[in-house]
């Protein structure tokens, strides 16, 4: 993996969403800041110094973990019970996560031991930094963690690597054996000290992770959602009133006058648009678009500053404050973010929702159109039955919604008697997100095809997209195996490069709902200097 710049690691300045798609899309090297490098040293200087005099044991330091914490360790095998510790807690299953969950994880849990709160040494924070840099990523599994002692298990098979042990993607070669690998990058010398491996596996970095890249492809699928919209609205000559500035300003819902200024704005000069309607209202899935969509908006906001705050959060624990005290509490507890999450879930399911409730109007033989957009319904089918796929996968959105926070299993011989079960709320976000693309793949489909068929004229701007299209989706004429276009249609979605900088605008914090409209309704801070 190709690195062409270096991003420091530094304790003070928090990581923000634009700097992990930064990340993603132009991968760079990580450098320890040496505020960073001088705060692990100071902490693990003190903690050793404390352990030394310290009356009483120190949970996960030289006790057991969990309901084995009044159980003591002697010093002599401190670092067998921190090695123990790892490979005990490897027990994921399921299916191996992408390698940039991994890669996260490692560069999330780097900046929370950065702060100086956690005890490791600097060889341990540098053999994490050399892993990253490496371009390699941990094999991690999607079950394991209940999002409590933090992601106890997805971080353990982060960690294997530093003892030489569990898997490794690799760019040229896949997945292998760490052993085999990391022998010829490191010493194989090195050991872990006495509360390094409590303080690797708790946090809460796989769910933040997770949150992370969801939140990034949240903001492209709230983008396609509105864009293809704006088609529907046009195909189905939808009034324009729904849209106006004034009504927004009424219901002071920031994200609701986004998403219409948006329409009006990509429908600023579409004809069709602006033209004499003979019907009164629209149904809801076209009259309510800002509302609905407003709101999947408005939670992305929300869900980004917690997820930002989770990662430039200390979530391990015992929590070592140099020169005062060694806390044992319960800043690993997901709750927070498992809440976000769960609501994240529910806005990206409702995208898909609507989007499949105008599906079924464009093809429902009104407003000019003819049934199921075929211009001989009876003898072809037309766009009747992908109908009915964005409808089965709607249905399996809404089990796939389900807040995953409100429920609890005790473990740990009921040490761990409440978790926010976060992990779950976060590793169903990913399919989710897959299945509402592919909802809107089937809007984009019959919304163009309704649009050709109406006569209808729509904005420079969409008919240039649309132009785009019709290279990899040709108009419909008769039936045909209408797989091949849902799968060229979702390619479309999934490939065609929405405007960086307009990305980047939208998940800025610095920008945090900076919109005209926005700050018309009072919800919007003031624009930093």
């Amino acid at each position: 993996m190709r690195m062409n710049t270096v991003h420091p690691i530094d304790p003070e300045r928090p990581i923000r969403l634009s700097d992990v798609d930064r990340m993603l899309n132009d991968p760079f090297s990580l450098e320890l800041d040496p505020k960073a490098r001088e705060k692990i040293r100071s902490c693990r200087e003190w903690l050793e110094n404390h352990l030394e005099t310290a009356e009483h044991p120190v949970y996960g330091v030289n006790t057991g973990f969990g309901s084995l914490c009044d159980t003591r360790i002697e010093a002599h095998a401190l670092t067998e019970l921190q090695e123990n510790l790892i490979r005990s807690h490897a027990v994921g299953m399921g299916e191996a996560m992408p390698p940039e969950v991994s890669r996260l994880m490692l560069w999330f849990k780097l900046h929370a031991l950065s702060k100086g709160y956690s005890g490791i040494r600097t060889e341990t924070a540098e053999a994490l930094l050399h892993l990253f840099n490496s371009g390699a990523a941990p094999v991690v599994y999607e079950f394991g963690s209940l999002g409590a002692s933090g992601d106890l298990a997805p971080l353990a098979h982060l960690v294997l690597p530093l003892i030489g042990e569990g898997q490794l993607w690799t760019e040229n070669e896949g997945a292998v054996d760490a052993s085999d690998w990391w022998s010829a990058q490191i010493d194989r010398n090195f050991r872990l000290g006495s509360k390094e491996g409590l303080a690797l596996l708790n946090g809460t970095q796989f769910m933040s992770a997770i949150g992370a890249l969801a939140l990034l492809r949240s903001y492209r699928i709230s983008y396609w959602a509105d864009l293809i919209a704006c088609i529907s609205i046009d195909a189905f000559d939808a009034r324009p009133e729904p849209f106006d500035e004034r009504l927004q300003m009424l219901r002071k819902q920031p994200g609701q006058a986004f998403v219409a200024e948006r329409i009006r704005g990509t429908l600023s000069d579409s004809p069709g648009f602006h033209s004499a309607k003979g019907h009164v209202q629209d149904p809801y899935s076209f009259r309510c678009i800002p509302q609905v969509h407003g709101a999947g908006f408005q939670t992305l906001q929300y869900v980004q500053g917690v997820v930002e705050r989770e990662i430039d959060s200390v979530t391990d624990n015992p929590t070592i404050f140099p020169g005062e005290d060694v806390l044992s509490g319960g800043n690993f507890h997901g709750q927070a973010i498992a809440l976000a999450l769960d609501q994240l879930a529910l806005a990206i399911s409702e995208w898909g929702n609507i989007s499949e409730r105008r599906v079924y109007q464009l093809i429902s033989g009104t407003r000019g159109l003819p049934s199921f957009l075929t211009a001989d319904p009876g003898l072809h089918s037309g766009l009747m039955i992908p109908q009915y796929t964005a409808a089965s996968i709607a249905s399996k959105n809404k089990f796939l919604a389900m807040p995953a926070s409100v429920d609890s299993i005790p473990s740990s011989q009921n040490q761990e008697d409440h978790v926010s079960m976060g992990a779950n709320a976060a590793t169903r976000l990913l399919p989710l997100i897959d299945n509402v693309e592919q909802i809107l793949a089937i809007e984009l489909l019959s919304a163009t095809q309704a649009l050709h068929l109406s006569g209808r004229k729509t904005s420079p701007f969409l008919s240039a997209l649309i132009d785009q299209y019709r290279e990899q989706v040709p108009v419909i004429e008769g039936d045909r195996i209408f797989h091949h276009d849902l799968q060229k249609s979702l390619a479309f979605i999934r490939e065609t490069e929405v405007d960086g900088d307009l990305l980047g605008y939208w998940i800025s914090r610095e920008r945090y709902f900076f919109w005209t409209q926005v700050q018309a309704v009072g919800h919007a801070r003031p624009l930093p200097e």
